[in-house]
């Protein structure tokens, strides 16, 4: 059976080991085999309260925040389904009714 990770791109079980690279053949991407070790690793996200995120969870605004470079506004209370965790300044990359799709720091949501 296959032992190898599934893709981080598009989560195909189909990835196959090329020399020293994991190689996705349904997206084409790329990556090699310390990265995955390194994502398996990945640190804990929390929220404001303390409860640990993941992929797929639902969260509440808990503060209204202002949105750059415009004049809208996401108020408390607004509910975001389905947030995926990333590695960057945001830790949360999500899509908000209205407002679309936008990055998030987690320690301005609750789990809901």
């Amino acid at each position: 059976m296959n032992n190898l990770p599934n893709c981080p791109e598009c989560d195909s079980e189909y990835t196959y080991q090329d020399g020293g690279n994991h190689v996705c053949p349904e997206c084409g991407h790329e990556w090699s085999a310390s990265d995955s070790e390194m994502d398996e690793q990945r640190p804990v996200v929390r929220d404001a309260v303390g409860n640990v995120l993941g992929d797929g969870d639902s969260v509440t605004v808990i503060k209204d925040l202002k949105i750059k470079g415009s004049s809208q506004v996401v108020k408390v209370g607004t509910k975001v389904k389905n947030i995926r965790l990333v590695k960057s300044h945001h830790d949360i990359d999500c899509r908000i009714p209205g407002v679309g799709a936008m990055g998030l720091k987690s320690q301005f949501v609750k789990k809901a």
